[in-house]
């Protein structure tokens, strides 16, 4: 992390938004969000570099609020003073000509002061220079594709009462795929803080070990229940499914959320857990509104619903407290705990059945009933008497989560990967989930 590049754009951010509140008129409230990134990106393809570059870019997110009216507008961050004042000030202007056309919100949350914070995570990233010549060698007899992005990410927040906070963080990210001459792929990521060579050559080396398994003619499984081992990308994948109308208290209080049982009473598997976890520093604890949430916030424990996730609007419309969630009161650094079974465990546990390492095309086939439907994908496989036989032809499933994380769920790894968000539309995503593989009995596969 160049830190003297990050102070500088923490002094012009913290001065752009004094010279905003001092713009501000009687009745007028402001929020400024800032979101900046200076990242390397390297393109694979058939392990060799394809596209490469450096991205330096931000943007301020400023969102007036008065007479209980909301307006917002976004603009480029530079980091040159002079130049941001001028576009903010003009953004200002926009904003008071558009927000008297705006209806009354009922559920506006005004800006308060509720403190500073300052969280800044150093990295230890590999050198740009070094980057083709660490990654690539040990691919050069593979067909490797993938995208490795790497550098810094900031988040800032502040507002017209005083509240400030600062976050940075250095992170990298290689999202790859191994692809045979069958074009079939074993998919792969590696990321982190810090680079560490040595995992990152047995992590290619296992993929390049699946990719070996994938050379046999595939076995076509007919649709039924099978004995299904899911390795953390793919639990990963099914935990994302919570943030889409399921552990929102919103979604819970309008009668459409998947965990509608849970909170009627019902549990899941007394194996299973989760919590939202912020002391990784991955990404920030302020919300939209600056609100922090608590370090570390139980949601399912022991199958049980204990929490979901709240934000200040949801908090206003029902008279319930608030918890610091997004303004879509999503999953944002969740944790699956870690069970029991080993690595070198889970082929001889699993015996027959199927080993899926990936999943995609995930949707809700009943969300109030808590059905997934989804498909297999990737590296993914038939076992017999704990050996791998054969890759398999892709399979669509359809399955509750009452029963895959209820009576159905036999074990949970006693480890944990990290799987990070790789979105990069628009910007760099920061954050992901924390999760272990899980081996669950008659998971249900429909064609």
């Amino acid at each position: 992390m160049n830190l003297e590049r990050l102070e500088k754009l923490e002094s012009t951010f913290n001065k752009l938004g004094e010279f905003l509140i001092n713009k501000l008129g009687n009745g007028e409230y402001l929020s400024i969000e800032l979101s900046s990134e200076k990242t390397q990106f390297v393109r694979f393809n058939r392990a060799k570099v394809r596209q490469t570059g450096l991205v330096a870019d931000g943007n301020v997110k400023l969102s007036l609020i008065a007479h209980q009216r909301t307006a917002f507008i976004t603009f480029p961050f530079t980091g040159d003073l002079n130049i941001d004042q001028e576009n903010a000030l003009e953004s200002l202007e926009y904003l008071r000509k558009e927000i008297s056309q705006l209806p009354e919100d009922p559920y506006i949350i005004l800006p308060e002061n509720k403190g500073t914070t300052r969280e800044v995570y150093l990295g230890k990233l590999l050198d740009p220079a070094t980057v083709v010549e660490t990654i690539l060698p040990g691919a050069k007899d593979v067909d490797m594709t993938g995208l490795y992005t790497s550098g810094q990410v900031i988040r800032g927040n502040a507002n017209s009462t005083g509240q400030s906070h600062w976050f940075a963080t250095d992170s990298f990210c290689l999202d790859y795929s191994l692809i045979t001459p069958t074009e079939k792929a074993v998919k792969g990521i590696f990321s982190g803080q810090k680079w560490d060579n040595e995992k990152y050559e047995n992590q290619l080396k296992n993929s390049k070990n699946q990719l070996l398994a994938l050379n046999t003619p595939p076995k076509q499984i007919k649709p039924g229940e099978y004995r299904t081992y899911l390795a953390p990308a793919a639990t990963a994948d099914l935990l994302g499914m919570l943030s889409w109308g399921a552990i929102s208290e919103s979604s819970l209080r309008q009668g459409g959320s998947a965990l509608r049982k849970l909170k009627e009473g019902q549990t899941l598997s007394s194996k299973l857990s989760l919590q939202e976890n912020f002391s990784q520093g991955t990404v920030p604890r302020f919300n939209e509104y600056g609100e922090i949430a608590p370090d570390i916030l139980p949601i399912i424990t022991k199958g049980n619903l204990v929490n979901t996730l709240i934000n200040s609007r949801t908090a206003a419309e029902y008279n319930i407290k608030a918890n610091g969630a997004n303004l879509s009161e999503s999953l944002r650094s969740p944790e699956l705990a870690a069970g029991t079974l080993s690595s070198n465990e889970i082929l001889e546990t699993l015996d027959t059945g199927l080993y899926l390492s990936n999943l995609h095309y995930l949707n809700w086939s009943d969300r109030t009933g808590g059905r997934i439907t989804g498909m297999t994908r990737y590296a993914c496989f038939w076992v017999e008497n704990g050996e791998i036989v054969a890759p398999i032809k892709d399979l669509r499933f359809d399955e509750s989560l009452y029963r895959f994380w209820g009576e159905n769920l036999e074990a949970l790894t006693n480890f944990q990967e990290f799987i990070p968000e790789t979105n990069t539309y628009g910007k760099r995503s920061l954050g992901g989930c924390l999760v272990p593989g899980m081996l669950v009995n008659d998971f249900q596969f429909t064609l």
